[in-house]
């Protein structure tokens, strides 16, 4: 093992041990070093790459933080990951989507508030029925993460906020390239907020395997 990942593996074990916790400040870097049995320059880079992926916080002038290791800031690294993606992968990206979204919609169907229907409803008014694809795409994006933020499970929400921005290109490709993509999608959206007002969580599972499903059948027909 390349004595910066000893560093690493031996400061994870802190945190998942409980010898540090959230918002714990690490000992003194020659402290640490000669605890752990690292040299200080392999201590150095190893909380150089857990800063880099919301494990610790560095904060200038004020010493080393375990950070809050909440889900939704522990998962931006994956959103940087994916942005690395290759086309030829886009596909695998919307059945992941296939998967996790509908669970999502489904959840959202038992917790998702009036307040929050309205505010649906209200994307779905301003958008109208012949928007320009660039719009239908950020629409798309915005109404898809509101309903999944309304699901209540916050990992849920940062793996499928990570995992939309491989998929964003697709969508908008389609809408240039269908000729009934734009039209069949408001339908969808209309279908899948129906669902959520009327608290029927399979029909809004159903209506949101068919939307991701669609851009997914699309592509495959298109590559």
């Amino acid at each position: 093992m390349a004595v910066t990942d000893e560093a690493i593996e031996k400061i994870k074990d802190m945190i998942v041990s409980g010898a540090l916790r959230p918002g714990d400040r690490l000992p003194k870097e020659s402290e640490l070093a000669a605890d752990l049995g690292l040299s200080r320059n392999s201590l150095r880079e190893a909380v150089r790459a857990l800063s880099l992926i919301r494990i610790l916080d560095v904060r200038q002038g004020d010493g080393t933080y375990v950070t809050s290791l909440d889900p939704q800031l522990l998962l931006e690294a994956l959103s940087f990951v994916v942005d690395f993606h290759r086309d030829d992968t886009v596909l695998e990206f919307l059945a992941v989507r296939r998967i996790l979204e509908p669970a999502a919609t489904a959840m959202a169907a038992q917790r998702i508030s009036e307040q929050q229907l309205d505010a649906l409803g209200a994307q779905l008014d301003k958008l109208g029925d012949d928007p320009s694809v660039e719009e239908l795409v950020a629409c798309d994006l915005e109404f898809h993460k509101g309903i999944v933020q309304s699901s209540g499970n916050s990992v849920l929400c940062s793996l499928l906020d990570g995992l939309s921005g491989p998929t964003t290109r697709a969508r908008v490709w389609r809408g240039l390239t269908q000729e009934d993509a734009v039209s069949r999608t408001l339908h969808e959206h209309r279908a899948i907020l129906a669902a959520l007002r009327d608290r029927d969580a399979e029909a809004a599972r159903s209506w949101a395997t068919v939307h991701i499903a669609s851009v997914e059948q699309w592509l495959r027909s298109s590559l």
